[in-house]
């Protein structure tokens, strides 16, 4: 993808790259001394808060056992945490592509405080994984292909993917930093996510929103069109990402593939799915990129 963009960044831009990366500096922390990291996490305990386990809700759930349910909460945890470090290292990628190129002259102050920390976070998951699960889960996104777009629709994308990885990733982390049921290890290293996050997440939506903004000045239908039938499709592959054939294979759940096409289709887990991308979907009709919700 291109790295250029034109000088689109307006004073609402402007002002939260000021204020964000003076939020950045005080709130500064060194994770590699922020962890305990007890020697294992017990199996009988629950590794991921229950209502965000992928058979919450569903009839499958019910025949599982105590001892079945409990190791597939310890892999979704696992494979959760996987996730985050496959999908920070994309947005790494295309923010270092960015960082001090032409146009990119404003949020590049901050751009150097979100590359550190999210290699930190980086960091900080994948070494839960190695610990106590013994490895990380295989990357399994979807690639929607690469088709010739502008390098503003192009732009607007990648912070896009960025902005809605995060914003998953966040409904997840806040449940679980404060879910008493779980160990403490697993609620430290949501919680400290989750504080970083919520300065990536405004920090992203003033970039996306200025994106949009320019893209749709610019006129061209076929891509305004292309730009909404992505974001769609990519918040449900992000959705589908958390059902996981590896997870079920693990958890010893017989014939996972057919466990994971059952609990899709099950219709308790749709509002479920709602309620994950709720501040996306809200953050995105409202800027115009999707159609206004239905009354």
């Amino acid at each position: 993808m291109s790295s250029t963009a034109p000088a689109i960044w307006d004073e609402e831009v402007s002002a939260a790259v000021e204020r964000l990366t003076t939020a950045a500096e005080n709130e500064y922390y060194n994770p590699y001394q922020t962890f305990d990291w007890p020697e294992s996490i017990p199996e009988g305990a629950l590794w991921m808060s229950e209502d965000l386990m992928t058979v919450h809700g569903t009839d499958a759930a019910a025949e599982l056992t105590r001892e079945q349910y409990l190791t597939l909460a310890k892999w979704e945890s696992v494979n959760f945490y996987s996730l985050n470090v496959h999908g920070i290292r994309e947005l790494m990628q295309e923010v270092v592509a960015r960082i001090h190129a032409p146009g990119y002259e404003i949020p590049t102050p901050f751009f150097h405080h979100f590359l550190g920390e999210e290699n930190e976070h980086m960091w900080f998951f994948a070494e839960f994984c190695l610990r106590y699960g013994g490895k990380l889960y295989p990357n399994r996104a979807m690639s929607f292909g690469d088709q010739k777009h502008s390098a503003l629709f192009d732009n607007f994308i990648v912070f896009s993917r960025i902005l809605i990885f995060e914003q998953i990733v966040d409904h997840f982390n806040s449940k679980m930093a404060g879910d008493t049921a779980l160990p403490e290890t697993i609620r430290a290293i949501n919680r400290v996510h989750h504080q970083d996050e919520s300065r990536h997440i405004a920090f992203g939506a003033q970039l996306v929103r200025a994106l949009w903004d320019r893209l749709r000045e610019a006129g061209d239908e076929q891509e305004l069109s292309a730009a909404r039938q992505y974001i769609e499709k990519y918040i449900n592959a992000s959705i589908q990402q958390l059902y996981s054939v590896d997870v079920y294979r693990d958890a010893g759940i017989p014939d996972p593939f057919a466990f994971r096409t059952r609990l899709l289709a099950d219709p308790a887990r749709g509002p479920v799915h709602d309620a994950i991308v709720s501040r996306t979907t809200a953050f995105y009709r409202r800027i115009g990129v999707l159609a206004p919700k239905a009354a």
